[in-house]
């Protein structure tokens, strides 16, 4: 009897599901989809809804006067980063970072440049004349007497002038009345190989070489600097090696990994971070194949084909190429991390805490804490080098926020006396008669006041 009334048990409720319409299945499995997906692709839409978006968290040295004379003017360091609500995912935001940010309408000048190793790459211009000027004006060249500031901009890891964040970037700056120069990495934008000589994450020459070029041939205007992902990490690390002899008023960079060993073993971690990180491969493998005489002569050609991850194409490329031991040793050597203490120049540091990429693991909270020329800007949100607002998504905040940053410094006490000290040391480095100029109006100084203290 008891199995019979569990068989009837089980009819009754067969029957009653029966009954339940398919439209109501159907409700139901896109309501469990669309909370599997708000959960697996990390949505923060309700969020940023109910709370106004994040706030940014600032790590400085208390009582830094950069801190006191700049960061504390910075309306939007102190606001809060609000998602465009169709984006409020790290992984939309990180994924869809090419298509979603529309590209803006404008041409670069493009200007060659050589290397003292025999390598050529490709520095692309946009002046603000270009934009905000007459017709008249729009083929004017830089005068070598301006005084109108340069914004330097490092891409990212297989990035050039064409991305789009860059191209916002740039526009942004120009439409602010500065001049903007794209440094793009060696074998980018259809400039070939014309040495042995490649480009990594922890190759410094060709950037402090346009920066020296710059300041050569540009005297009069402050030089900023803005580093995005890879990029970022080769400006922390130049700036860490030079010290206060970089000739740059102001730097900024955006979403770096700054220890690349440990960004490294987080993008093998789990199902989501392994999918970035064979795009990544994909990515440089791409890249490789528009240079491929010089991997192939170089490097492992068949190790690249292979390589499914980052670490296995920078083992068979990087590391092949610069006869480096193995892919870690290459991470510990090229991270900008543990050069953090030696920056000069004020640093503005912008880190999404859900980047996807770029772990927060990596963020030397300490090291920039302790440094008075270092701010750490971190958001809750962000993604990598997403940070779009606005319902259209028609902005990046991390663009705005670096200009406000650049445009405050300028003004500012502290860029004077960064700008008046870098200067000096590349005057004085390049001219030797110069320097012996100096060196004897000192020395007239020292006699004439000896003597005006005898009187």
């Amino acid at each position: 009897m008891e199995v019979c009334s569990q068989i009837n048990g089980y009819k009754l409720l067969l029957k009653a599901l029966i009954m339940i319409p398919i439209s109501h299945y159907v409700v139901g499995l896109l309501c469990v989809l669309i909370i599997f997906l708000y959960n697996f692709l990390e949505f923060h839409f309700l969020d940023h809804l109910f709370n106004g978006g994040c706030w940014v968290k600032l790590t400085y040295l208390p009582g830094s006067e950069l801190h006191q004379a700049v960061i504390s003017k910075c309306k939007l360091l102190h606001g809060r980063y609000s998602a465009t609500p169709w984006l409020a995912s790290p992984h939309l935001q990180t994924i869809l970072l090419p298509y979603a940010c529309k590209p803006p309408a404008f041409t670069y000048r493009r200007e060659i440049f050589h290397s003292s190793d025999g390598g050529s790459f490709a520095l692309d211009w946009l002046l603000s004349s270009d934009v905000l000027g007459s017709s008249a004006n729009k083929n004017a060249d830089i005068s070598k007497n301006s005084t109108t500031p340069i914004v330097v901009v490092v891409p990212g890891l297989t990035s050039d002038s064409s991305a789009p964040y860059v191209r916002s970037l740039s526009l942004d700056s120009a439409k602010q009345g500065w001049n903007v120069v794209v440094c793009n990495h060696r074998g980018m934008c259809g400039i070939s190989f014309t040495s042995s000589y490649f480009y990594n994450a922890g190759k410094t020459k060709d950037l402090r070489d346009v920066l020296n070029y710059l300041v050569g041939s540009y005297p009069m205007a402050p030089i900023f600097l803005v580093g995005t992902s890879i990029g970022a990490n080769i400006v922390g690390k130049y700036l860490g090696e030079d010290g206060d002899k970089c000739p740059v008023a102001g730097a900024a960079v955006i979403c770096g990994p700054w220890d690349l060993l440990i960004c490294s073993r987080f993008l093998g971690r789990g199902l989501v971070q392994r999918v970035y990180d064979r795009a990544l491969a994909i990515g440089l493998k791409s890249y490789a194949q528009l240079n491929k005489a010089n991997y192939v002569k170089y490097a492992d050609w068949e190790g690249i084909l292979k390589s499914r991850i980052l670490r296995e194409f920078d083992t068979s490329a990087t590391c092949a190429v610069d006869k480096i031991e193995t892919a870690d040793t290459y991470y510990r050597w090229s991270s900008c991390a543990s050069y953090v203490k030696g920056v000069s120049v004020p640093l503005l540091s912008i880190s999404s805490m859900d980047d996807p990429v770029c772990t927060a693991e990596a963020i030397p909270w300490d090291e920039c804490r302790a440094n008075k020329n270092v701010v750490l800007a971190t958001t809750k949100h962000g993604g990598h080098l997403g940070y779009f607002e606005g319902l259209t998504a028609s902005s990046l905040w991390w663009v705005r926020t670096v200009n406000e940053f650049f445009g405050v410094l300028h003004s500012s006490p502290l860029v004077h006396k960064q700008k008046l000290s870098a200067r000096q040391a590349v005057a004085m480095s390049s001219s030797p008669h110069l320097t012996l100029l100096l060196f004897l109006i000192s020395i007239m100084r020292n006699a004439l006041s000896v003597s005006a203290s005898n009187i």
